[in-house]
């Protein structure tokens, strides 16, 4: 069971005042193990994305520049890779604490806060 959530980043190299370097800003692929469902963070959807995007793009963007050591322009959620275990254990996870999401039933939920964003594959790293 493994999955991970997959954002598009824009970085931007600080040089010193003895070199440059062109570009100065580069984009790249992020993922970010998502923990398994029910343990300490599994709520990391819950608490970082509305309607599959970033609902605090400020606090994103701190998130990625403490995780990467570079500074962050831009934060972009891309979707959820998974597999189907991931997938199914977090469903379950979710129908069974649905108070938690102020909503009536596991879609609601996902859709809420993933969108459409469940990318279902054998191996989300790659």
């Amino acid at each position: 069971m493994d999955g991970a959530y997959v954002f598009r980043v824009r970085f931007r190299v600080d040089a010193s005042d003895a070199v440059t370097v062109a570009p100065d800003a580069f984009e790249t692929t992020l993922r970010y193990r998502a923990p398994e469902p029910g343990t300490d963070g599994w709520l990391f959807f819950r608490d970082n994305l509305w309607r599959g995007e970033v609902n605090d793009r400020e606090h994103a963007r701190r998130f990625v520049e403490d995780e990467l050591g570079v500074t962050v322009e831009t934060v972009d959620f891309r979707s959820l890779r998974a597999d189907r275990a991931y997938v199914d254990a977090l469903r379950d996870a979710i129908a069974d604490d649905l108070g938690a999401f102020n909503a009536d039933g596991v879609d609601e939920v996902v859709s809420k806060y993933l969108g459409s964003s469940i990318d279902v594959v054998d191996d989300p790293w790659r």
